[in-house]
């Protein structure tokens, strides 16, 4: 069985909130605040299973706890600079 078919590529909120061991209410709040990366089809949103994963990676590489809100502050240090640059 190859990776694609026993992983998925996307998880729904509430499966996303069940691997992270947190409230599905907890991810849709981070996702509205645009600190969790999503897709969002109609009323509906997805996780993207790497997203998860680079959670997981990140912490695992830092050898520490791994902080997103400043993982937010920087993506959204980063896209203003985009904006600038266009």
């Amino acid at each position: 069985m190859s990776d694609t078919t026993s992983r998925p590529l996307f998880y729904t909120v509430r499966e996303a909130a069940k691997v992270l061991r947190v409230d599905a209410n907890t991810i849709y709040r981070e996702i509205r605040e645009n600190a969790f990366p999503a897709v969002k089809i109609r009323t509906r949103y997805i996780v993207p299973a790497k997203a998860i994963e680079a959670l997981a990676s990140g912490a695992t590489e830092t050898g520490g706890v791994l902080d997103v809100a400043a993982m937010v502050q920087q993506r959204q240090v980063e896209r203003e600079l985009a904006q600038r640059w266009r």
